[in-house]
């Protein structure tokens, strides 16, 4: 039983957002053949489109290292380029400070208290669409666009909707999932329909130069991808034990924040396990700064709760069955969740393994978004004791 509503009735987010109309509307170019397509997509659509980009970097001297970085001045010259292309005004704003205090602050925060954070989906609740979005509606726009992966239908009651890309490989939905219904009401993703080599053949149609530039992956403002290094340098050193699920010290680490649930790799254990089986991260504890680790089938989780809930729609979630994804590129999980006291509390119908607290849990009802919550704390499907 299901408190979600049914299926939505489609509309085309790229032509007809936000009831309809000729809008106007802010396209975040970040510099990438994703947000060029999108802006340009916005603009034949009819509506009256101004070119954005987003200085998130106090220092964008350095350029992008093949796949890794953004924010840098190549990327803003690269979205510069394509606005002329399409043919509309161009600005960049600077955001700088508001993502250090939102994003990169808060990375740092959550691993120092062993949470494992997800960085692109505070960036899209604090910068895309609170910070970016609340100078947008002052300025006397009515939507901002951008070139995530994802769908916004209208549903029966005529309330705008979040749903899955079609493109499952490239669905952007988790990471959006910490939208609420007013900032849903000012968004358009026109990409949604449309597979990732399809929008790199129309950007070459377009003319865009951006065509064939590489996706950024990983952490934005941690190019080199040395994520243990860029939280040494923040934190400082830090030793304390390695130790089994019996307590049993195994070896030493330089800092606890290095470590995420799930890690095998970079343990620097001693000596091997007695059965012989590799070790994964299983506990992080700030407190007295000791990790353990233990074997993989000890890493299963059986139900979760999360707190902070928000919702995407009219309709408030209570209580039911759903799907759940837990991690960025993760496959759904069939759950059933109910909201308890102001926390979310998920038992799933399989064990997942390696959930973490601090990353997000998203529910889904089909292809739609219910809403998200932060990971609190973890059921062990398996006793490590």
């Amino acid at each position: 039983m299901t408190d979600f509503p049914g299926a939505p009735d489609v509309s085309d987010p790229a032509t007809a957002p936000l009831g309809g109309g000729r809008l106007r509307v802010l396209a975040a170019m970040s510099g990438g053949v994703d947000s060029a397509v999108a802006a340009a997509r916005a603009a034949e659509a009819g509506h009256e489109v101004t070119g954005v980009h987003l200085a998130l970097s106090s220092n964008p001297q350095s350029f992008r290292t093949g796949a890794r970085g953004c924010c840098t001045l190549e990327d803003s010259r690269d979205a510069r380029r394509a606005a002329d292309v399409i043919g509309i005004p161009f600005y960049v704003w600077d955001l700088a400070e508001r993502f250090r205090e939102d994003v990169i602050d808060d990375f740092v925060a959550e691993y120092a208290a062993g949470r494992t954070p997800n960085p692109c989906l505070r960036c899209n609740e604090k910068i895309k669409f609170a910070a970016l979005l609340d100078k947008a509606v002052a300025l006397g726009f009515d939507a901002v666009c951008t070139g995530h992966y994802a769908r916004i239908l209208t549903g029966p009651d005529g309330v705008r909707e979040l749903h899955r890309a079609v493109d499952p490989a490239k669905d952007q939905s988790y990471v959006l999932g910490v939208l609420d219904t007013e900032q849903l009401d000012h968004a358009m993703f026109p990409l949604g329909d449309t597979p990732k080599e399809q929008v790199r053949a129309e950007a070459e149609r377009r003319g865009l130069a951006v065509a064939k530039k590489p996706d950024s992956h990983d952490i934005c403002f941690i190019a080199d991808g040395d994520t243990q290094g860029f939280l040494e340098q923040r934190l400082g050193t830090a030793p304390g034990e390695i130790v089994d699920v019996d307590g049993t010290r195994l070896g030493e680490h330089s800092g606890a924040y290095g470590f995420t649930i799930g890690q095998r790799k970079g343990l620097r254990i001693g000596h091997p396990a007695a059965d012989g089986k590799p070790r994964y991260v299983l506990d992080i504890s700030p407190v007295d700064n000791r990790v353990t680790v233990g074997p993989a089938e000890a890493l299963d989780v059986a139900g979760l709760t999360g707190i902070r809930p928000r919702w995407c729609g009219s309709t408030p979630f209570t209580a039911g069955a759903c799907t759940v994804q837990l991690r960025a590129h993760g496959e759904p999980v069939a759950a059933t969740a109910a909201l308890v006291d102001g926390e979310l509390r998920v038992e799933l119908a399989e064990p997942a393994r390696g959930i973490a607290p601090g990353q997000a849990v998203v529910l889904y009802d089909g292809t739609r978004v219910v809403g998200s919550a932060t990971i609190a704390t973890t059921e062990r499907a398996v006793l490590t004791h």
